[in-house]
């Protein structure tokens, strides 16, 4: 059975025994898979109408924690229910898993059956609206990289996460013999995500021992959205089955290079891309161009969603492939932003600033919304930078800090116009929680440093 699955595809195979379980999930706001397990039968008999969920789950922080500070939801206010409604055109196998599909459901309101404005799924499909009444279609493609373990993640767990060995001892960029040893996680990814309908192109290894990246097909921005989640959770899944672990963490060693998600995006119209102008500099159309300056100009404003925690912009340093500049240069992996394809009818911009541990939805959402502001404000874009990006003074700096990038989020009137005050404010909270979490820790840095010699 391969691909995405029809409403009565799923109902024969229950009825046959073929599939018993079905996962509904919602994405939380950290871009996980959150949700329920049915018996298949109950599912087509009744919840594919819609089942519900705490309101907690878009309140929390990675550990599961109920901060304060949030308005949609409270200890005060009771942590009552959200409605999750299958999006039955996301039904798909789970081919690693025995006898089980999944649906990913979007998130409404109990009362009024309106969406939540601050579920991931609903902030991108209000952006994706916006662009459709101008005419346009976003194309996105999201590359994942990961790092791979030698040992599990029980394992690492119960070591207190000292002492991690990756699944292989040295740089694997593009190398076969070492990927080869790594296939019996890998051939079953690639395989498994087809096989569920996510447009796997190749994987590959990465710049670091035991680093691997995953990469998907184009699709319309919300396709895109929900491949990368279901793979990124298909990842770790895998990864456990066949007893080791695999960490979406952007920077794991301060001495190795971090792990990004890199987002390619163009526009559409009528089935054809319109980034492209034969004739044009380098191929790109006034639209592209008015695109990518409002993608520039306001990249500080939504940075906090590429590089949502601390952890996130310890990977921005020189010479690692990771940017550390807010300007675009032709086909450089130094810039933050490079022009891909440049010249041909595939010219689209890359964004390199996002980490691994971006959540899809709202990054792209963010994006989406800068891109917009630009063509609306029909933005001049600047010559490209060249040479060693890294290396140039007058180019603007990414927000190094997620303080500083949090700032940036509150006070941005472009993303508080287009997404809402309420989303904004909601996220603005999730990041100084973070933020408050990290500043209370006593980290093995600081007792290294000071315990004997402070």
């Amino acid at each position: 059975m391969a691909g995405t699955l029809t409403f009565e595809a799923l109902k024969t195979a229950a009825k046959s025994g073929e599939i018993d379980t079905v996962l509904a999930c919602i994405v939380d706001m950290q871009g996980r898979l959150m949700g329920k397990r049915f018996h298949a039968m109950n599912f087509v008999e009744h919840s594919h109408a819609e089942t519900h969920c705490c309101n907690y789950l878009l309140a929390t922080d990675l550990e599961m924690a109920t901060p304060d500070g949030y308005a949609s939801t409270s200890w005060q206010s009771g942590y009552g229910d959200y409605v999750m409604k299958p999006d039955l055109d996301t039904l798909r196998p789970v081919p690693w898993l025995e006898g089980t599909a999944l649906v990913l459901c979007d998130v409404l309101d109990h009362h009024t059956h309106q969406p939540v404005p601050h579920s991931p799924r609903a902030v991108l499909k209000k952006q994706i609206a916006r662009l459709d009444a101008l005419g346009f279609t976003a194309m996105m493609a999201t590359e994942l990289e990961f790092f791979l373990f030698e040992k599990s993640f029980d394992d690492i767990r119960k070591s207190g996460f000292r002492d991690l060995a990756p699944i292989s001892g040295y740089n694997e960029d593009y190398h076969i013999l070492q990927t080869t040893k790594e296939e019996a996680i890998m051939r079953p990814l690639r395989n498994h995500l087809y096989a569920a309908g996510v447009p796997v192109e190749n994987t590959k290894g990465e710049a670091e021992a035991g680093q691997e990246e995953l990469n998907i097909r184009y699709a319309e921005a919300l396709d895109c959205a929900d491949h990368h989640s279901l793979a990124k959770h298909a990842v770790k899944e895998i990864a456990w089955q066949q007893g080791h672990a695999a960490s979406f963490m952007p920077k794991w060693n301060a001495g190795k290079v971090g792990s990004s998600s890199h987002v390619h995006q163009s526009l559409w119209q009528g089935g054809k891309p319109v980034f492209y102008q034969e004739g044009a500099d380098l191929g790109m159309s006034d639209l592209m161009q008015h695109y990518m300056a409002g993608l520039i100009a306001y990249a500080p404003d939504y940075v906090c969603f590429l590089a949502p925690y601390v952890n996130s912009y310890k990977r921005f340093a020189k010479g690692t492939f990771a940017p550390t500049k807010t300007v675009w240069s032709v086909d450089n992996r130094t810039a933050g932003f490079r022009l891909c394809g440049d010249g041909t009818k595939g010219v689209r911009v890359e964004c390199r600033i996002g980490g691994s541990d971006l959540n899809p939805y709202l990054a792209q959402a963010a994006m989406l919304a800068a891109g917009i502001k630009g063509i609306e404000d029909k933005l001049a874009l600047a010559p490209p930078t060249t040479g060693d990006v890294y290396e140039d003074d007058k180019a603007a700096d990414i927000p190094q800090t997620l303080r500083a990038a949090t700032e940036t989020l509150r006070n941005s009137k472009m993303l508080r116009e287009a997404m809402g005050d309420d989303v904004v404010d909601h996220y603005t909270r999730a990041a100084e929680w973070e933020q408050e979490e990290f500043d209370r820790a006593v980290t093995d840095w600081e007792i290294a440093r000071s315990f004997e010699r402070a």
